[in-house]
């Protein structure tokens, strides 16, 4: 079934790649997308990993729209951006 996640500081095409390789990681999870203009993450996944995916990517730096979004997580984007756009 395809989900989508809205999410806070997604800002160019590295921290797509960074998202993209860290969900990738998770077993069950197949079809990830990342649109940057809309801060979304689309993915074929069961409903049982759905947290799991929440929380992968808050500790990358990009929580839920409506989750906690603090200086550590903006700090957090800040350098998977910049590992996403070396990979």
């Amino acid at each position: 079934m395809t989900r989508e996640i809205y999410i806070e500081n997604l800002k160019c095409g590295g921290c797509a790649n960074t998202i993209k390789n860290g969900l990738n990681e998770i077993k069950g999870i197949d079809n990830v997308e990342v649109n940057v203009e809309d801060s979304k993450v689309s993915f074929n996944a069961p409903e049982n990993i759905v947290e799991t995916i929440k929380a992968k990517l808050s500790k990358l730096g990009y929580p839920e729209v409506g989750d906690e979004n603090n200086l550590l997580h903006k700090a957090k984007s800040f350098v998977s951006c910049a590992v996403g756009r070396i990979k």
